[in-house]
């Protein structure tokens, strides 16, 4: 991890060339430990009920956008100039979500203790709104920086595979995008996370493909600029 955490594109650049079996279920442990501990403490504001529905299915994601995201960053760096093999974009994702799962358990106990000092869900006679909205964009937040931040990192990792400055940056502007819409709409898809103040419980919600994610954060957004 501290080789991976730190970056070093020798080293990466002949793990994502290997494809070792111990390596990738190193990386998927990382992703469902890290992402897991995030989940359930951002779940557990809800009830721990839903951090523990949050336990599993936010390593869930996390590992369907994996898949995802090596299929479509597979086809998008030939494209921008960088001719990789399933494998290796599949090792080079996996390398960034698990620095990525990484960064999002060591904010846990953060994450933990913002929702552990906001008032609770349970047992409100009145939602409280304002409370919900700041909750679900803090997450919004950490998320996103957990993402670019893990994407960054393997900046000189794509500059030593292509050769290119300019290759190695249209390729990560590229992934990020794609890392961005896919992740995020899976994330959608698969909520509650924190879980509607006015709705139960639920490990899956049976009007999951209606809306969007866009919209919730604007939403959101909206309601703390007007309250």
């Amino acid at each position: 991890m501290s080789v991976l955490l730190g970056g070093d594109p020798a080293a990466l650049k002949d793990w994502a060339a290997c494809w070792e079996k111990s390596r990738v279920l190193g990386y998927v442990a990382v992703i469902i430990t890290g992402a897991g501990l995030y989940g359930a403490a951002m779940g557990c504001w809800r009830s721990p009920v839903q951090g523990g529905y949050n336990l599993i299915k936010f390593p869930l994601v996390i590992l369907a956008t994996t898949l995802g995201n090596a299929l479509i960053n597979g086809m998008l760096a030939p494209l921008l100039g960088l001719n990789l093999r399933f494998r290796q974009s599949m090792m080079v994702v996996l390398m960034s979500f698990s620095i990525a799962a990484a960064i999002l358990g060591a904010f846990a106990p953060i994450v933990f203790f913002i929702v552990w000092n906001t008032p609770s869900l349970a047992g409100q006679v009145e939602v409280p709104w304002a409370a919900y909205n700041f909750v679900q964009l803090t997450q919004v937040v950490i998320i996103a920086f957990a993402g670019v931040a893990a994407n960054v990192r393997l900046f000189r990792l794509l500059h030593s595979l292509s050769g290119s400055n300019r290759v190695a940056r249209k390729i990560l502007f590229a992934w990020l995008a794609g890392n961005l819409f896919l992740g995020s709409q899976l994330c959608w898809i698969l909520r509650p996370f924190i879980g509607s103040p006015v709705l139960p419980v639920e490990f899956f919600r049976p009007n999951a493909f209606q809306g969007n994610f866009y919209e919730t954060v604007f939403r959101a957004i909206g309601y703390l600029f007007s309250s």
